[in-house]
């Protein structure tokens, strides 16, 4: 089992984030601090992750700098109940995703730091995406596609898909794992669709530090 370590703010330029309302009823933080991840209780640990076990003591020690935010989980197992709409509207689970190592990623338009992280989160894609490793956005806004797909052109995004729960359902789902806060919230998830690790708040995922833990999650 890994040993856990405190969530901490990945870089000083999103010291000054505002709180924002929204995410489920009566939020208000965009995200907060946390001391491990993965203790709700909701899901089990699955016999087909204990392979993850080894993963995660490797990456473990390059959850650093950039990244020093993400944690690494208790036990990995694969989060069955998260669902969302992929870009064609059509529900997906992370089962769609085998075969990739997956960074997910929930966000939302009137998430502040979200607007800070989005350029790095399609910088990261462009540079690493593949048929190893997807980055995977998913927008938990309510409404239509309107909003996020302007959300994302006025922040030049151009390599990431749009996947939505416009429900927030995978948002609560997180949130009763005990690996969702506040916005935005990144998991870290093995080619076997094993969680490997999480993180609360923002960070900057084009920098050397994200791309060598992304590295050492795909095994290259």
């Amino acid at each position: 089992m890994t040993t856990k370590k405190s969530l901490g703010l990945p870089s000083v330029k999103w010291i000054a984030i505002a709180a924002v309302a929204g995410v489920v009823a009566g939020a208000a933080a965009v995200y907060v601090k946390e001391t491990g991840i993965g203790n709700g209780g909701g899901e089990t640990a699955s016999v087909e992750c204990k392979l993850a076990r080894d993963r995660i003591a490797s990456v473990t020690p390059l959850m650093k700098g950039q990244v020093a935010a993400m944690v690494a989980a208790y036990e990995p197992r694969k989060l069955t109940a998260v669902s969302f709409n992929g870009p064609d509207g059509k529900p997906l689970t992370l089962d769609h995703f085998a075969g990739k190592t997956v960074l997910l990623n929930l966000w939302a338009t009137w998430c502040v730091p979200c607007r800070e992280e989005m350029p790095a989160l399609n910088a990261l894609e462009k540079e690493m995406g593949s048929d190893k490793f997807q980055v995977v956005p998913v927008n938990i806004d309510s409404g239509d596609d309107d909003k996020p797909k302007t959300f994302l052109a006025e922040t030049g995004v151009d390599a990431l898909q749009l996947y939505r729960d416009k429900t927030i359902a995978v948002f609560n789902s997180l949130k009763k794992e005990g690996l969702a806060m506040g916005l935005p919230v990144t998991l870290l998830i093995d080619d076997k669709g094993c969680l490997i690790s999480a993180m609360n708040g923002p960070a900057a995922w084009d920098s050397e530090d994200a791309k060598t833990l992304i590295k050492g999650a795909i095994g290259s």
